[in-house]
């Protein structure tokens, strides 16, 4: 369990050290090496505690020098841990399938169409057809059918807008019926 600053003054045989200093400094540093604040928080408080204990089992040189290496390798242990989960993550196998959800909306909105399209009149619906899903040009059909491209347009615009019409809310207002 990390060391908290009020515990380390009101400890016994605890050196004299300024540790509001120290944990200021060492928090620069870490933030220094990174943008996470949850790691700066841990990593300070992690290495004031072990600064703590090596103060007390043994003089210390320089506390400032010990702090900057223990923070920096509590910072490779952290990035090593990260790194771990990122790659754990990666092996879970990955479903391309559509959610179960988005599958029923589709059928929904097929079955729309596909009512839309009966209700069309049936000049409307051979041209809506012809162009949309066989992909024939406007002046392919029009020659077909014997109607001027002028007309073969007008039956498309309007079958498109009987399809608009005939979605729900959303897919209409977003336009993701063509």
């Amino acid at each position: 369990m990390p060391a908290i600053l009020h515990q380390i003054k009101s400890c016994k045989g605890a050196p004299s050290e300024d540790w509001r200093a120290i944990a200021a400094t060492l928090s620069r540093y870490v933030r220094a090496r990174t943008n996470r604040t949850d790691v700066v928080e841990d990593v300070v408080q992690e290495t004031l505690s072990r600064l703590v204990h090596q103060s007390r089992v043994q003089t210390l040189v320089s506390v400032y020098a010990l702090g900057f290496r223990i923070a920096a390798n509590l910072l490779i242990d952290h990035h090593r841990r990260d790194s771990r989960y990122v790659a754990e993550r990666e092996e879970e196998p990955v479903s391309h399938a559509p959610l179960p959800d988005r599958v029923l909306v589709g059928r929904q909105e097929v079955a729309i169409l596909r009512q839309a399209l009966a209700a069309m009149p049936p000049l409307r619906r051979d041209v809506l057809v012809r162009r949309r899903l066989q992909g024939q040009s406007c002046a392919a059909i029009a020659r077909d059918l014997g109607l001027s491209p002028k007309a073969v347009e007008k039956h498309i615009t309007r079958g498109l807008a009987d399809l608009h019409k005939a979605m729900p809310g959303e897919a209409c207002a977003s336009g993701n019926v063509r």
